[in-house]
């Protein structure tokens, strides 16, 4: 009962210090993409600063000194949350923030409740560089950006509970923002956005709006937003150099024949390009 006290009384200090005198919340994120979503869910009452720049790769990034001082005034910190960005712990050491650790009130993990995809069945290092809680580019798929919109809203209320509301509206609008550009509004109003990202998530979408009818119409004749723009690629052959676009892969329908990495982190040789290339053309990639 006394640790739960002492906790409690660590929280209500926290949020007191953050808030005195209309003080902004200083949230930092790993990615842009996760301080883009920040600054829709916290809007005025948030500063918003990212660390990795969204033409870098977020596997590899070298803990400078600077980014420790910025880690070192966050209230709030946001990465992904699996093992994406290795070099994050070391930071949050080297900062001396003993807030945004882990399991404390000042740290958000992006990915809690993404439907991860490609947990590996066996862990070997000859895999390469195996990401062994499933694949952590989440944010290629539009639908996880909702998710994680929750995960930060949630930790922006713990930190600034009199404002829950606020961020409460602001999540609200985020998600009917990605259901309409997704779905469409005609879609949406229609069948919801709760439903429709269901069926997206479960693979179902597609064969429920072919098959399934309303007002003389098939649903599929509802659909508009980027999944109606992105018909035209939906079975078409791809290659990526890394196994990071598997969650726009499933929602688009697009099928990849192979990687140029023939395995995470290994550089592709000579062979395993020529045969490649020999797939590529095969397939009329």
């Amino acid at each position: 009962m006394k640790r739960i006290i002492n906790t409690l009384f660590m929280v209500l200090i926290l949020a007191g210090l953050v808030l005195a005198g209309g003080k902004k919340i200083n949230v930092v994120t790993t990615l842009s993409t996760y301080a883009d979503i920040a600054k829709k869910i916290g809007g005025d009452k948030v500063t918003v600063t990212a660390i990795v720049k969204g033409n870098q790769d977020a596997h590899f990034v070298r803990p400078k000194p600077s980014y420790a001082v910025l880690l070192n005034k966050a209230d709030l910190f946001v990465s992904t949350g699996l093992d994406l960005e290795l070099w994050a712990p070391t930071l949050v050491d080297m900062s001396k923030n003993p807030r945004i650790r882990s399991g404390q009130i000042g740290y958000v993990s992006a990915s809690y409740g993404v439907q991860l995809l490609e947990k590996p069945a066996v862990l070997s290092r000859s895999e390469g560089g195996l990401h062994i809680y499933g694949n952590p580019h989440i944010i290629t798929g539009p639908l996880n950006f909702k998710q994680i919109a929750a995960n930060i809203a949630t930790g922006l209320e713990k930190i600034d509970p009199a404002n829950r509301d606020y961020y409460q509206a602001n999540l609200k609008q985020f998600k009917d923002e990605v259901d309409q550009r997704l779905f469409g509004p005609e879609l949406v109003h229609l069948m919801g956005g709760e439903l429709l990202t269901r069926l997206a998530l479960s693979g179902q979408l597609m064969d429920f709006l072919r098959n399934k009818s309303f007002g003389g119409k098939k649903l599929i004749d509802y659909l508009g937003g980027w999944l109606k723009e992105g018909m035209v690629f939906r079975g078409k052959k791809i290659v990526t150099y890394h196994k990071n676009w598997v969650y726009f892969r499933k929602m688009f329908g697009l099928e990849v024949i192979g990687y140029v990495e023939p395995k995470p982190g290994i550089p592709p040789s000579p062979k395993h390009v020529e045969e490649l290339v020999r797939e590529m053309r095969k397939n009329h990639v």
